[in-house]
């Protein structure tokens, strides 16, 4: 499994998941980056994720619906906020009725920082460079009751398994 811990903090209001991949920091950029490969990941096995727009750059937006396994459908979007390609980036994330972008709750406010994991973590080239990449997601809530409520929907539970498919669509290209 990639993801090596997942901490909530009540007090900063956050969810902070880490994992590493097989995988240097500019191939894991590309899951990110690639709405066809996004897809193939963002959202646990049971509910895929389908991207009807992704603009991975400063002001661009993304609207996505997930499909769950009885055919019913959550929309999704995010404003990206900053992008500093292919280390991190930043976007709001809301519910959306149809995935057109009106918020329905509270929003979050998502980080992801991608950097070379240590090679001393793991098997890699005796140079340091390990060719593995960890990627934490902090993730920040608009209160208390909010961070409650989404990791009660199953959040923490959906980001693992979610991310546990990233491994899969690195190995596919």
């Amino acid at each position: 499994m990639p993801v090596i811990s997942s901490h909530k903090d009540p007090s900063a209001l956050t969810l902070t998941i880490v994992s590493e991949h097989d995988a240097d920091v500019a191939r894991v950029w590309q899951i990110w980056e690639d709405p066809r490969q996004l897809e193939r990941w963002w959202g646990p096995p049971t509910w895929p994720a389908t991207f009807d727009q992704h603009e991975l750059v400063p002001g661009g937006r993304s609207t996505y619906y997930m499909t769950g396994p009885e055919g019913e459908k959550a929309g999704g979007w995010w404003k990206i906020l900053s992008v500093d390609a292919p280390r991190t980036f930043e976007f709001e994330d809301g519910f959306a009725d149809d995935g057109q972008g009106v918020p329905t709750t509270d929003t979050t406010r998502a980080v992801v920082t991608l950097e070379e994991a240590d090679a001393s973590d793991g098997p890699g080239p005796a140079d340091g460079a390990s060719g593995r990449t960890r990627m934490t997601i902090v993730t920040t809530f608009a209160s208390l009751e909010h961070l409650d409520a989404l990791v009660t929907m199953g959040m923490e539970e959906g980001m693992r398994e979610a991310m546990g498919q990233i491994d899969t669509v690195l190995a596919a290209s």
